[in-house]
């Protein structure tokens, strides 16, 4: 299960998406996710699922590895789809079991919760899997510097949340290695009510802590050894450049979010 997360994780590449601008990979993620979350209704949702697929398409990654980085959240998205169902109110009965009442705006509004959370997921990783580190640094740089005038700390709040992310996977890899060792060594991980199951988690939440300060220790280390000091003064080998590919990618998503606006319009 933990290898199938894939938030976090690069693919390296030469296709078009992978070519376009960070900054311009950034402000369109979070125009489509804002696209999905204006989406009410199923054929809204087909219509997202359909430009997704058509990105992660043009990108030359599989659309099969992106759907097993939802794997690991689906009891999340469950829990979302259940809580859903006990706490909104509607007012079209569909079942009615003593306390409990199921009605049609709550299962609605239960299965487009859900969805939103995968296409969030998704949208994410697609982000994550066609642009590196230090590309998705500087383009986080870049679009917070206008808030450098209000003393706000672009570079440094730009170059913990990359690192962050790119240690996503590092620390899955781990796990799964401290997990086997430990179950080669008599642990059982599986076995056991809520409680049991949570006390066998401790020999391998103590040395994943121990691992992760270790190398955060030695990547403070690197860096000083280097003479980081911040965004101050710093120069770039490769800088960034609005190109043909970032004018068809936003000319692209005005599309689906015109799409989804008129199809939202004409439904609702």
């Amino acid at each position: 299960m933990l290898k199938d997360i894939t938030l976090g994780q690069y693919f390296p590449g030469d296709s078009a998406i992978h070519r376009m601008d960070p900054r311009m990979k950034l402000i369109l993620t979070i125009v489509y996710i804002v696209g999905v979350f204006m989406v009410s209704n199923l054929p809204g949702y087909l219509l997202a699922l359909a430009f997704l697929y058509l990105v992660v398409r043009i990108s030359g990654i599989q659309f099969s590895y992106l759907v097993k980085g939802v794997k690991p959240l689906r009891f999340i998205i469950l829990f979302t789809f259940v809580l859903n169902l006990f706490f909104v109110q509607g007012e079209t009965p569909i079942l009615s079991l003593g306390f409990f009442t199921l009605t049609k705006e709550a299962l609605d509004n239960a299965i487009y919760f859900a969805l939103r959370l995968v296409f969030l997921v998704m949208g994410t990783s697609v982000l994550t899997l066609t642009t590196s580190p230090v590309q998705l640094t500087d383009g986080l740089e870049r679009l917070m510097r206008p808030l450098q005038r209000f003393h706000f700390p672009a570079h440094e709040l730009a170059m913990m949340m990359t690192i962050a992310l790119r240690f996503i996977p590092t620390l899955l890899e781990e796990t799964d290695k401290i997990q086997k060792a430990q179950m080669a060594r008599g642990a059982d991980f599986e076995s056991g009510n809520l409680i049991a199951r949570a006390k066998a988690m401790i020999p391998l939440l103590v040395p994943l802590f121990v691992s992760a300060f270790r190398r955060a220790n030695d990547l403070a280390m690197a860096m000083e050894a280097r003479c980081y000091r911040g965004g101050d003064h710093r120069t770039r080998l490769r800088e960034l450049k609005y190109t043909k590919l970032d004018a068809i990618g936003a000319l692209a998503m005005a599309a689906f979010l015109f799409v989804v606006v008129l199809e939202g319009r004409l439904l609702g």
